[in-house]
């Protein structure tokens, strides 16, 4: 006879609560081992060549720049080839910049009379990779120039360990909860940090977050309505960012209709399966009614664009394809041209906790990175260039 398993408890409340206490020392622990206290993330330094695609010029305009003193040499320089950290692009744009003859060449940001640009990832299903989308269009804007900030909307804080703060370490700090609480609510800018990203800060999550979904069912105060929190906060802080990136829960919640009524555009990443597709459908059926109560509460919405992102795009996939030309065929344009290819590069940089452009590649299978990053580079090309069109650019 098998011996029954052993159980601490009658109780599943206690057995739930045992297993959770074990589970996540268990993970702090990993953590900890992996990213030490005192071994905060940093980004890898970029070669000369690359600096000069991020810039967009050509090397012989970087030699030139150089010989003539405009912008400094590198702090890394190995048997005469340059490398720079983003800090020095990030100084360097700003050099470029004032000596240019064309405003906005090297630092696009918005201009005077330009409204910042708040563009939301959502969708209900888990899996359809917003969180690894968001960071991906973080840092190809950062890296081109941008003042970006990302909110994270997701209680589980995917996006802000991404960053570089692990929610799992006991992490105590102020977050997007502390802006947007009904009780004596703290200025936005005091949940605002500052990455390892030049041109990136972070507004970050923690589990805490959840609870503005409780509070907010029981609000009842018109004064204080739940889908104005965030629009608000946005607004103490939005003359400092060009762009706000915001990454939702995988749920129809009070956050992420909170986020809907702040944007200026939404993104839906969408996996190409039937299942994916039939779950988006019904999501956005729920997002329509919720819009409706929105507005008809007195909350404008004004999208500047709404699109479907493909992600996870398998090229070789038959029925995946045969799905996504189902999708284009139905709402032409609304899916956008570029698509998040599904890559081994990609998976294996997000199990770091990082981006593809964070990856060094000679590291990879040189293919695969360049596949990788080609495609992300796309979808971030794409949407660099909605952000100009909602900006009135040509």
């Amino acid at each position: 006879m098998i011996p029954a398993t052993p159980s601490i408890t009658d109780r599943p409340s206690e057995l739930a609560t045992d297993i959770s206490e074990r589970l996540n020392r268990a993970i702090r622990e990993h953590l900890l081992s992996a990213f030490a206290p005192d071994n905060t993330k940093s980004l890898r330094p970029f070669s000369a060549p690359e600096a000069a695609e991020l810039l967009g010029v050509s090397g012989q305009f970087m030699r030139k720049v150089h010989g003539e003193g405009t912008i400094p040499e590198p702090k890394d320089v190995r048997a005469g080839r340059r490398y720079y950290s983003a800090h020095e692009l990030w100084e360097a744009r700003q050099i470029l910049e004032k000596a240019s003859r064309t405003k906005g060449r090297y630092v696009p940001g918005r201009k005077e009379g330009e409204r910042l640009q708040v563009w939301q990832l959502m969708n209900f299903k888990g899996g359809s990779s917003k969180s690894t989308s968001t960071i991906h269009l973080a840092h190809y804007l950062a890296l081109h120039g941008y003042r970006v900030l990302v909110v994270d909307l997701d209680p589980q804080g995917s996006l802000t360990s991404m960053c570089g703060i692990n929610p799992e370490i006991e992490f105590d700090g102020l977050t997007v909860y502390d802006a947007i609480r009904y009780d004596d609510p703290v200025p936005f800018s005091d949940v605002i940090m500052p990455t390892y990203f030049p041109g990136l800060s972070l507004a970050p999550s923690r589990l805490l977050l959840s609870e503005f979904e409780t509070e907010s069912a029981v609000n009842s105060n018109p004064d204080q309505p739940f889908f104005l929190r965030i629009r608000n906060a946005l607004a103490q802080v939005e003359d400092q960012y060009d762009i706000v990136l915001m990454d939702s829960p995988p749920q129809l919640g009070f956050l992420t209709i909170s986020g809907m009524a702040a944007a200026t555009s939404l993104i839906v990443p969408l996996t190409p399966s039937m299942l994916d597709v039939s779950s988006t459908a019904q999501f956005l059926e729920l997002a329509g009614a919720y819009m409706g109560v929105i507005e008809d509460a007195g909350a404008a919405l004004q999208y500047d664009h709404f699109k479907f992102l493909i992600t996870r795009d398998e090229p070789t996939d038959v029925p995946s394809q045969q799905l996504t030309s189902f999708m284009r065929a139905l709402f032409m344009d609304r899916v956008m041209a570029a698509t998040a290819l599904k890559s081994t590069a990609i998976s294996d940089a997000t199990m770091l906790k990082q981006s593809i452009y964070e990856v060094v590649r000679s590291e990879m299978t040189r293919a695969t990175y360049d596949r990788a990053k080609q495609s992300m580079d796309a979808v971030g090309s794409e949407v660099e260039a909605m952000i100009h069109q909602a900006w009135g650019r040509s």
